[in-house]
Protein backbone atom coordinates (compact mmCIF):
# COMPACT_ATOMS: atom_id res chain seq x y z
CA UNK A 1 0.00 0.00 0.00
CA UNK A 2 1.34 3.40 -0.98
CA UNK A 3 0.31 6.43 1.04
CA UNK A 4 1.19 10.01 0.22
CA UNK A 5 -0.07 13.47 0.87
CA UNK A 6 -0.60 14.20 -2.80
CA UNK A 7 2.80 15.60 -3.72
CA UNK A 8 2.21 14.60 -7.34
CA UNK A 9 0.75 17.75 -8.88
CA UNK A 10 -1.22 15.95 -11.59
CA UNK A 11 -2.83 13.50 -9.14
CA UNK A 12 -3.59 16.30 -6.69
CA UNK A 13 -5.21 18.36 -9.45
CA UNK A 14 -7.37 15.39 -10.49
CA UNK A 15 -8.64 14.82 -6.93
CA UNK A 16 -9.21 18.56 -6.40
CA UNK A 17 -11.20 18.60 -9.65
CA UNK A 18 -13.36 15.73 -8.34
CA UNK A 19 -13.96 17.65 -5.10
CA UNK A 20 -14.88 20.76 -7.11
CA UNK A 21 -17.33 18.72 -9.23
CA UNK A 22 -18.95 17.43 -6.04
CA UNK A 23 -19.54 20.98 -4.79
CA UNK A 24 -20.97 22.02 -8.16
CA UNK A 25 -23.27 18.98 -7.90
CA UNK A 26 -24.19 19.81 -4.30
CA UNK A 27 -25.12 23.39 -5.16
CA UNK A 28 -27.12 22.17 -8.18
CA UNK A 29 -28.94 19.75 -5.88
CA UNK A 30 -30.00 22.72 -3.72
CA UNK A 31 -31.94 23.96 -6.79
CA UNK A 32 -33.59 20.58 -7.33
CA UNK A 33 -31.21 19.32 -10.05
CA UNK A 34 -30.04 15.82 -9.12
CA UNK A 35 -28.22 14.95 -12.37
CA UNK A 36 -24.75 16.30 -11.46
CA UNK A 37 -24.88 14.46 -8.11
CA UNK A 38 -25.64 11.21 -9.94
CA UNK A 39 -22.53 11.80 -12.03
CA UNK A 40 -20.00 12.38 -9.23
CA UNK A 41 -20.93 9.30 -7.17
CA UNK A 42 -19.89 5.72 -7.81
CA UNK A 43 -22.95 3.56 -8.41
CA UNK A 44 -21.46 0.61 -6.52
CA UNK A 45 -23.11 -1.34 -3.71
CA UNK A 46 -20.40 -0.35 -1.21
CA UNK A 47 -20.96 3.44 -1.26
CA UNK A 48 -22.07 5.06 2.01
CA UNK A 49 -23.61 8.39 2.97
CA UNK A 50 -24.08 9.92 6.42
CA UNK A 51 -25.22 13.47 5.74
CA UNK A 52 -26.21 16.57 7.69
CA UNK A 53 -29.81 15.44 8.22
CA UNK A 54 -28.76 12.17 9.84
CA UNK A 55 -29.21 8.65 8.61
CA UNK A 56 -26.83 6.04 7.28
CA UNK A 57 -27.25 5.03 3.64
CA UNK A 58 -25.48 2.03 2.13
CA UNK A 59 -25.38 1.20 -1.58
CA UNK A 60 -26.05 3.45 -4.55
CA UNK A 61 -29.83 2.90 -4.53
CA UNK A 62 -30.15 4.16 -0.93
CA UNK A 63 -27.65 6.98 -1.40
CA UNK A 64 -29.35 8.19 -4.57
CA UNK A 65 -32.79 8.06 -2.92
CA UNK A 66 -31.50 10.26 -0.07
CA UNK A 67 -30.07 12.83 -2.50
CA UNK A 68 -33.35 12.79 -4.47
CA UNK A 69 -35.30 13.61 -1.29
CA UNK A 70 -32.89 16.44 -0.53
CA UNK A 71 -33.16 17.79 -4.08
CA UNK A 72 -36.95 17.87 -3.68
CA UNK A 73 -36.52 20.26 -0.71
CA UNK A 74 -34.93 22.88 -3.01
CA UNK A 75 -33.11 24.51 -0.09
CA UNK A 76 -31.37 27.00 -2.37
CA UNK A 77 -28.24 28.82 -1.31
CA UNK A 78 -24.66 27.82 -1.86
CA UNK A 79 -21.89 26.11 0.07
CA UNK A 80 -18.17 25.77 -0.58
CA UNK A 81 -15.28 23.79 0.85
CA UNK A 82 -12.51 25.28 2.97
CA UNK A 83 -9.20 23.94 4.28
CA UNK A 84 -9.18 20.89 2.03
CA UNK A 85 -6.77 18.12 3.03
CA UNK A 86 -6.16 15.19 0.68
CA UNK A 87 -4.38 11.90 1.34
CA UNK A 88 -4.03 9.35 -1.45
CA UNK A 89 -3.84 5.64 -0.70
CA UNK A 90 -3.41 3.56 -3.86
CA UNK A 91 -6.63 4.13 -5.85
CA UNK A 92 -8.38 5.92 -2.97
CA UNK A 93 -8.26 9.57 -1.98
CA UNK A 94 -9.35 10.65 1.50
CA UNK A 95 -10.58 14.26 1.65
CA UNK A 96 -11.23 16.25 4.82
CA UNK A 97 -12.61 19.80 4.79
CA UNK A 98 -14.99 22.35 6.22
CA UNK A 99 -18.21 23.20 4.39
CA UNK A 100 -19.54 26.73 4.78
CA UNK A 101 -22.33 28.74 3.22
CA UNK A 102 -26.08 29.05 3.51
CA UNK A 103 -29.37 27.42 2.62
CA UNK A 104 -32.91 28.68 3.08
CA UNK A 105 -35.85 27.30 5.03
CA UNK A 106 -39.28 26.75 3.47
CA UNK A 107 -40.25 30.43 3.92
CA UNK A 108 -36.98 31.86 2.60
CA UNK A 109 -35.11 32.60 5.83
CA UNK A 110 -31.33 32.15 5.47
CA UNK A 111 -29.79 29.26 7.39
CA UNK A 112 -26.06 29.15 8.11
CA UNK A 113 -24.21 26.02 7.03
CA UNK A 114 -20.97 25.30 8.87
CA UNK A 115 -19.81 21.73 9.24
CA UNK A 116 -16.93 19.30 8.87
CA UNK A 117 -16.90 16.66 6.17
CA UNK A 118 -14.87 13.58 5.32
CA UNK A 119 -15.21 12.03 1.90
CA UNK A 120 -13.58 9.13 0.15
CA UNK A 121 -13.04 8.95 -3.60
CA UNK A 122 -12.06 5.88 -5.62
CA UNK A 123 -10.56 5.71 -9.10
CA UNK A 124 -13.04 3.94 -11.36
CA UNK A 125 -12.29 3.70 -15.07
CA UNK A 126 -9.79 6.55 -14.78
CA UNK A 127 -12.17 8.90 -12.93
CA UNK A 128 -12.36 9.82 -9.25
CA UNK A 129 -15.83 8.84 -7.99
CA UNK A 130 -17.24 9.56 -4.55
CA UNK A 131 -17.78 6.39 -2.50
CA UNK A 132 -18.29 7.73 1.03
CA UNK A 133 -19.38 10.99 2.62
CA UNK A 134 -19.77 11.68 6.33
CA UNK A 135 -20.65 15.12 7.67
CA UNK A 136 -21.61 16.78 10.91
CA UNK A 137 -25.35 17.11 11.38
CA UNK A 138 -27.11 20.44 10.81
CA UNK A 139 -29.63 21.23 13.54
CA UNK A 140 -31.97 23.06 11.15
CA UNK A 141 -32.36 19.93 9.04
CA UNK A 142 -33.07 17.69 12.02
CA UNK A 143 -35.08 20.09 14.20
CA UNK A 144 -37.42 21.18 11.39
CA UNK A 145 -38.49 17.60 10.67
CA UNK A 146 -36.51 17.77 7.46
CA UNK A 147 -34.40 14.81 8.53
CA UNK A 148 -34.08 12.28 5.77
CA UNK A 149 -33.49 8.70 6.81
CA UNK A 150 -33.34 9.46 10.52
CA UNK A 151 -32.95 7.53 12.75
CA UNK A 152 -30.18 5.43 11.30
CA UNK A 153 -31.36 2.43 9.36
CA UNK A 154 -31.57 -0.90 11.14
CA UNK A 155 -28.80 -3.38 10.53
CA UNK A 156 -29.83 -6.58 8.77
Amino acid sequence: MTTNTMNNTQEKAAVKAAVAKFFVALNAMFTGDLTPMETVWSHADDVTYMGPAGGYRVGWAEVRADWAEQAALKLGGEVKPAEIRITKIDKLALVRNYVTGKNFDTVGNPLTVSLRATSLFRQEDGQWKLIALHTDMLPFLVSKNMAIGWPARKQS
